[in-house]
C-alpha cells in the first residue's frame, strides 16, 4: 500500500487520514509536526474548574471562534 503525501494535505486533511488510520505512526507524527511547525495553540497551565477558563481570555476567544466555524 502506498503512503499518502502528508505535506502535501491541508492540515484539515491530514487530521482526518490520522483520525481515520488511528494505527498508522507516520500519519500521527506527520500530523504532530505540523501542529508544531504551525505553532497555533495557546500554552496554558492546568485550570481546575471551567470558570478558571475566564483567567484565559485569549484562550476562550479563539476557541468559541474556532467553534463557530464548524459547519
Amino acid at each position: 500500500m502506498n503512503q499518502p503525501n502528508f505535506q502535501a494535505m491541508s492540515q484539515k486533511e491530514l487530521q482526518s487520514y490520522m483520525l481515520a488510520h488511528r494505527d498508522d505512526p507516520e500519519a500521527f507524527y506527520a500530523y504532530i509536526d505540523r501542529l508544531h511547525q504551525e505553532g497555533n495553540w495557546i500554552e496554558m497551565p492546568p485550570v481546575d474548574s471551567v470558570e478558571d477558563l475566564e483567567k484565559y481570555p485569549e484562550f476562550t476567544a479563539r476557541f468559541r471562534k474556532d467553534s463557530q466555524n464548524q459547519p
